[in-house]
């Protein structure tokens, strides 16, 4: 089972999501081709609602805490509501360029 598999069925089984997307952006880093160690993951659930982000991130990390551990390097984590999502047009924004080490040496 490939990390990214792994991280999708903890998250979906543990929070019921109206919304969830993974993408494996490790391509966009230094890193070995292949690799899975960066992740962006957009998560919509009532469970965020009357939750501030930080809570709602640390409650990710927690499901989230043998992947954390072991393999993952980065978590772009994007989670609202419901309603959030709609006021964004269930839009999340995109990730930024790689700003770490250089593949030209």
């Amino acid at each position: 089972m490939t990390l990214q598999t792994q991280v999708s069925d903890k998250l979906t089984t543990a929070l019921e999501l109206e919304y969830f997307e993974i993408a494996n952006e490790s391509h966009m880093h230094n890193v070995p081709p292949g690799s899975e160690s960066h992740f962006k993951v957009v998560l919509v659930s009532r469970a965020f609602e009357n939750t501030m982000p930080v809570k709602r991130h640390q409650l990710i990390y927690k499901i989230l805490s043998d992947e954390m551990q072991g393999g993952i390097h980065a978590l772009a984590l994007h989670t609202y509501t419901p309603d959030e999502w709609q006021k964004r047009k269930e839009q999340a924004p995109d990730s930024p360029d790689c700003k770490g080490g250089s593949k030209i040496h």
